[in-house]
């Protein structure tokens, strides 16, 4: 089956844009959505965390919640807030940060590559939010999460995605990030078959975000193939939603780590055991290190440069990230953290917040120190992918992100 292939999408009528999209369903808990989507009634929100338009105390898993999805789409789509292309289209889709510009190809990926690893993850899931997923999927009977991937260099593909953003465009409005998004409709029937081929060609793409998703759309496509004839591989179920960006314009930010103690050791104490493994130098500003290797630590209103020894930087593609070099060398050893998925002395915050967030919380004696880290690399994860491994939990904070509700995949 083709790799990737377009889709007649739902999207938001023209002018509507702006009153329906909203940040990605994980990234906002129930309280912060029913505030964001407070006098919007076209919010996405009221798909992607429908427990808003329930009593407060209701289970976000419980099946009324699916319900309550699936009765809002429905409520939209009737208003004409929402609208289906009438045949399959390729979208290109652009998101505006700041200074910061990625430019990539809305498409349906196929889940027969997924099962195979030509869509390569570097992440495990967790069942809960596959089974999460699951349930969205099959009460809406759509996907309207896109699964974010990344594709290998194709100069090609760039240009073509170039050539369609200079048209008008069929949707464009700003988040509540100040992120702007648009959306171009790629109705040429050459470049859609030309961006088929493209694509085809390529060895793998890379989920950068949204492993539950896809994982998701491989179990329900896997629940509605019939055990005799008349599978074909070419029904809907059988692709899932993605915007797929090259992966030099993808941008990861900084994922860095507080630690609540000193594991019992005096601050001298620590900076002698740290001493074992890294040079230290103290910095007269917050460290946002500037190469793979270096890391910032914030302990006692101070800020230090931290360096790893470089005979301590393994081959391996994960055991050489620097998420991994910190935890292996200091946060286990030193902090006595060896599992930072569910030990409660850690805690995470993306780079998105700023080096200020780290010394507030120190500062404020929530937190005992911090460490600040170079941003993983693109390549690093794709080579992760590539060796059919798994990156440590917490190790990319993708930005800018995408949001929900501007291209849904009807499954027929």
């Amino acid at each position: 089956m083709p790799l990737i292939r377009p889709f007649a999408a739902l999207r938001p009528a023209p002018g509507r844009a702006a009153d329906v999209i909203a940040p990605p369903y994980d990234v906002l808990n129930t309280v912060e959505a029913r505030t964001l989507a407070a006098g919007r009634p076209w919010s996405f929100l009221h798909i992607s965390k429908p427990e808003i338009d329930l009593p407060p105390e209701t289970d976000p898993h419980a099946a009324a919640v699916y319900a309550k999805a699936a009765e809002n789409l429905k409520r939209m789509i009737e208003s004409g807030v929402l609208a289906r292309d009438q045949r399959p289209l390729y979208y290109a889709y652009r998101l505006v940060m700041g200074d910061h510009v990625q430019l990539g190809l809305v498409a349906t990926a196929s889940v027969a590559a997924y099962d195979a690893n030509r869509i390569r993850k570097h992440e495990f899931t967790r069942p809960d939010k596959e089974d999460d997923r699951v349930r969205q999927i099959l009460a809406l009977n759509a996907q309207t999460g896109p699964v974010l991937l990344a594709y290998p260099d194709a100069p090609e593909v760039d240009r073509l995605l170039a050539e369609s953003a200079e048209q008008p465009p069929e949707a464009e409005a700003a988040a509540e990030s100040g992120v702007r998004h648009t959306l171009w409709a790629i109705r040429d029937e050459t470049v859609i078959a030309r961006l088929s081929e493209l694509f085809e060609a390529m060895p793998a793409l890379y989920i950068a975000d949204g492993h539950h998703r896809s994982a998701a759309a491989s179990r329900v496509a896997a629940s509605r193939r019939p055990s005799g004839p008349g599978h074909t591989g070419n029904e809907s179920h059988e692709y899932f939603l993605s915007v797929i960006f090259p992966h030099n314009q993808m941008r990861i930010m900084d994922y860095n780590r507080l630690v609540k103690d000193l594991n019992h050791l005096s601050e001298a104490g620590f900076l002698n055991r740290v001493s074992e493994r890294f040079a230290i130098e103290k910095a007269d500003n917050p460290v946002k290190p500037g190469n793979p290797g270096e890391f910032g630590l914030y302990l006692g209103g101070h800020w230090y440069k931290l360096t790893i020894r470089s005979d301590l930087i393994p081959a391996d593609p994960v055991a050489r990230l620097d998420v991994s070099l910190l935890q292996d060398n200091l946060i286990s050893p030193v902090l006595g953290i060896s599992d930072p998925r569910r030990d409660r002395r850690i805690d995470f915050v993306g780079g998105v917040r700023g080096l200020h967030e780290l010394e507030r919380r120190v500062d404020s004696g929530e937190m005992a120190l911090a460490f600040s880290l170079h941003p993983t690399r693109m390549e690093d994860l794709m080579a992760v992918a590539d060796a059919g491994q798994v990156m440590p939990p917490k190790s990319t904070w993708f930005e800018p992100k995408l949001v929900d509700g501007l291209a849904s995949h009807i499954l027929d």
